[in-house]
């Protein structure tokens, strides 16, 4: 069956944790407000091998996007996604996309560019078909990539974003927990 928008919608809301944080995420009120990563592309790959659609979802990322660089402003929206979500067993990690320059080659090492909208951040993951997300107050789904890679298992480097030991290793790890996904290696 061809993976469309809604079928992926249909398999990411057999996850609960998923269909809550879409519910509530628009009562923070936050600009260009994405969820986004694991929690949309790994439901697919445990409907593929029929696992439960939460498995093996660490985390649950949220995007969004602020003109204020602060810390203090990102922090305040951490804090109130915790109380939002204090009745549930989740780790959501919610990021200022506007921010991310600011803490990136800190953390991961190398120059991040300076984002413009919360798009971007999910354009720039590093494994091309896993750019997914979906606006929590219209419900679109966000795929610039489509959602071949996804619905065929194929891991690639994204275009935009050439790390190939953090995609290396970010691949092999997909691998390690769902087996039948296959790496494609850039050509040399």
């Amino acid at each position: 069956m061809l993976l469309t928008h809604d079928r992926l919608m249909e398999i990411a809301r057999a996850n609960p944790a998923n269909v809550r944080i879409l519910e509530r995420l628009p009562a923070l009120g936050l600009s260009q407000c994405m969820l986004t990563a694991g929690c949309l592309f790994q439901a697919v790959w445990n409907h593929h091998d029929a696992k439960p659609a939460a498995w093996g979802i660490k985390d649950y990322d949220v995007f969004y996007f602020d003109e204020d660089l602060s810390w203090e402003a990102e922090n305040n929206v951490i804090l109130a996604t915790k109380a939002l979500f204090h009745d549930l067993d989740l780790n959501i990690e919610i990021k200022n996309q506007a921010r991310v320059h600011l803490w990136y080659g800190e953390r991961f090492g190398g120059a991040y560019p300076r984002l413009n909208s919360a798009k971007e951040g999910i354009d720039r993951y590093l494994i091309e078909g896993t750019c997914i997300g979906v606006d929590v107050m219209t419900g679109e789904l966000y795929a610039p990539y489509g959602l071949g890679d996804v619905e065929n298992g194929l891991l690639r480097i994204n275009p935009m974003n050439h790390q190939f030991d953090l995609f290396e290793r970010k691949a092999l790890s997909y691998q390690a927990r769902w087996p039948w996904l296959e790496i494609i290696y850039p050509a040399v």
